[in-house]
């Protein structure tokens, strides 16, 4: 079975800080889930890129899944993004690249914001 590797994609902003949370993700899946080859990409502003995140994790993986740490499916992930997956498995034929739905159309995600946000107003 060939090895599965994961990429946190995000928009990405022109301050590097933006990406903090992002890290902080990561981190706690390298802490539970050492042997996950992962990687971040960013869609602009940040590096590695989307394909350059591919590139990496193809040469030792034969699948990769794209988690979009995005709150919502907008412009970028309908037709940005598949673009640049085609573009992607045209480049690794054989490569499996598959696109999760994003972050914030998680119920657990969602669960999770709506703890936080009635924890800040006291509730």
């Amino acid at each position: 079975m060939k090895t599965t590797g994961l990429i946190l994609f995000g928009h990405g902003a022109r301050d590097p800080q933006w990406a903090e949370p992002m890290r902080r993700v990561a981190t706690l899946i390298g802490q539970t889930y050492p042997a996950l080859p992962l990687e971040l990409a960013f869609l602009e502003f940040l590096t590695p890129t989307l394909p350059q995140a591919i590139d990496s994790l193809a040469r030792s993986c034969g699948r990769i899944a794209v988690v979009p740490m995005f709150i919502a499916q907008a412009g970028h992930l309908k037709r940005d993004v598949p673009l640049l997956l085609e573009q992607a498995r045209s480049h690794h034929p054989g490569l499996s690249i598959e696109l999760a739905a994003p972050v914030g159309e998680s119920n657990s995600v969602l669960a999770a914001i709506a703890a936080y946000a009635a924890g800040f107003a006291g509730a």
